[in-house]
């Protein structure tokens, strides 16, 4: 039991970190506004394999490595897991160079419930009645939004879904997480390389044209790799469906910041959305305590 609290509280450390970093992205990407959401997404993933190799190496996890190559079944679900976040990214990325951060906070919003119903079906994980009244009133909250979205929907169900499968993906894989993401890395890598290369050549690249903008492209490798990396271990550790409601720290977040800081217009359904959903939490975190000192009232001697 000790074991697998301790296991559980990693996860929770893991999670929150990963999810507080996603969450302040939007500020990052924005510093790059000049630059095409397709550069990004390769810089990300040519500079994330830099760092990947040094934490491999710094870490002398190449058998590891070895033995993740070697395994066909790991490398099938890394083959899905590296085309979802791939694409995740583009549409994430040019959502927020487009002014559309409400869009994808709206998308993150989705993404846990995607995630619970996800570790019901495929994962056989059960959920209590504290927290199935939690997972009702945030997707009552979803719905509003979803209602007056618009235009922008497609951007916040494109999101939900292809992170959502890329999660429950990494949860099956039989790899740890930096072995993983490298692998998933590396797969990218060769697209990510032609695509950079081919803008170099048509000089359409901001790599290298600009100081700052050249740091920052390669700053997005450590802001990608890190909070996967954080990502993956919380999979690994803790239930899929708590993972999911722990997500929702990330487009809260997103959502003050496209608000109170990018202007972007906040409707009626936006503050419902925000009311249902931090009202689920509360109902979900209470039951969550509560079960905790349950479990840690000690049994008479």
């Amino acid at each position: 039991m000790d074991a697998r609290i301790s296991q559980g509280r990693a996860g929770l450390l893991y999670g929150l970190s990963a999810y507080l970093i996603w969450g302040f992205l939007p500020v990052f990407f924005k510093q790059l506004g000049s630059v095409s959401a397709g550069e990004v997404v390769a810089q990300r993933i040519l500079w994330s394999l830099v760092l990947l190799a040094a934490l491999i190496a710094f870490g002398r996890r190449w058998p590891h490595m070895r033995a993740a190559l070697r395994n066909p079944v790991a490398l099938r679900y890394l083959a899905l897991s590296a085309a979802l976040i791939a694409g995740n990214w583009l549409v994430y990325i040019w959502a927020v160079l487009n002014d559309h951060v409400l869009a994808s906070s709206l998308g993150y919003f989705l993404n846990p419930l995607i995630n619970v119903a996800l570790g019901v079906i495929f994962l056989k994980e059960r959920l209590g009645r504290v927290q199935m009244v939690a997972v009702a009133l945030a997707a009552a909250g979803v719905l509003v939004l979803a209602w007056g979205a618009g235009s922008g929907l497609w951007i916040s169900l494109t999101l939900a879904f292809s992170f959502g499968t890329y999660g429950l993906l990494r949860k099956m894989a039989p790899v740890e997480a930096i072995e993983g993401l490298s692998i998933e890395t590396m797969i990218l890598s060769p697209f990510a390389l032609g695509w950079a290369m081919w803008l170099s050549a048509t000089e359409k690249a901001s790599f290298g044209s600009d100081h700052t903008i050249t740091l920052l492209l390669v700053i997005s490798g450590v802001v990608t790799a890190v909070p996967l990396l954080l990502f993956a271990a919380a999979a690994r550790r803790m239930p899929y469906a708590t993972l999911g409601l722990l997500q929702y720290v990330a487009p809260t977040i997103v959502f003050l910041l496209a608000v109170f800081v990018y202007g972007e217009p906040l409707t009626l359904s936006h503050i419902l959305c925000f009311t249902l959903i931090w009202t689920g939490l509360a109902v979900y975190t209470a039951g969550t305590l509560a079960g905790m000192r349950r479990v840690q009232v000690p049994e008479p001697t």
